[in-house]
């Protein structure tokens, strides 16, 4: 009896006593973010609009010299096609011309305006005529007569062939100091280092289209302008000649112009 009596005391005990609640809970986690709108899909740039025929548009590392050389031309008719003062001065994006414009368009005819009228007849006059004008002459190269024949520039071995497009010529290893010749008669239309990769450089023009490139040079000694005949020292050797023969714009092989030695 006395257990049931402790036992009976222990329930009302738990009964009566507070309950305790638990501390509320609060949520601190973040809000959950709204699902991120898909990405606008990027518009390409589109390519610059091909030039049309007989112009060029610019690219990095171009230079008015490389362009003329790669289109077959005289730097000096591209600035004046292009009305160039400065032939550094280009920009990239720049349209240049790089084939003749068209001829001038020709002259209007001169009408005769009605002249004082004296007693009903139309007086006419004669037109002052306007002296011819010449053109100075402007020195020629001594061009060979029949089909173009071309003289190896220096002597030394080939250490690279052609392969267009990487390699537009030739390498000839010699020795530094040697002489670099003319490979054929013609007229000197560039002396310098204006073509990145090329070194210091001449370019010559012969007939028939033809233009030769003699480049990584020690020495210069030509001027442009000046005539040139087969064989004429023109250059001192560096390290190695790279030599180019082009017909107008496109390179070719020189070994399929040069004699066999």
């Amino acid at each position: 009896m006395k257990a049931l009596a402790v036992v009976l005391v222990l329930v009302l005990a738990a009964g009566c006593a507070p309950q305790r609640r638990g501390a509320p809970v609060e949520d601190r986690r973040p809000p959950a973010r709204a699902a991120a709108k898909p990405a606008a899909p990027v518009e390409k740039a589109s390519p610059a609009p091909a030039a049309p025929q007989g112009f060029y548009t610019v690219k990095r590392g171009d230079t008015l010299y490389s362009i003329a050389l790669e289109h077959g031309h005289e730097y000096r008719e591209l600035a004046q096609w292009n009305s160039l003062d400065d032939p550094t001065k280009i920009s990239v994006g720049q349209v240049l011309r790089v084939s003749p414009p068209p001829g001038p368009p020709p002259q209007p005819a001169v009408s005769l305006g009605q002249g004082r009228s004296s007693g009903g007849r139309i007086e006419s006059r004669p037109i002052a005529s306007v002296p011819e004008q010449k053109a100075a002459p402007v020195e020629q190269p001594k061009l060979e007569l029949g089909p173009l024949t071309f003289a190896w520039p220096v002597k030394g071995k080939v250490v690279a062939g052609f392969a267009e497009p990487r390699q537009k010529g030739i390498d000839i290893a010699g020795k530094s100091g040697d002489p670099v010749i003319a490979s054929a008669a013609g007229r000197v239309t560039y002396v310098g280092s204006g073509i990145p990769g090329l070194g210091k450089l001449i370019v010559i023009k012969h007939d028939q289209g033809y233009l030769t490139v003699y480049a990584h040079n020690r020495e210069l000694l030509v001027k442009e302008q000046q005539s040139v005949t087969r064989g004429q020292k023109i250059a001192e050797l560096g390290d190695k000649l790279h030599f180019q023969i082009r017909k107008g714009s496109a390179a070719v092989d020189p070994m399929l112009y040069l004699p066999r030695s």
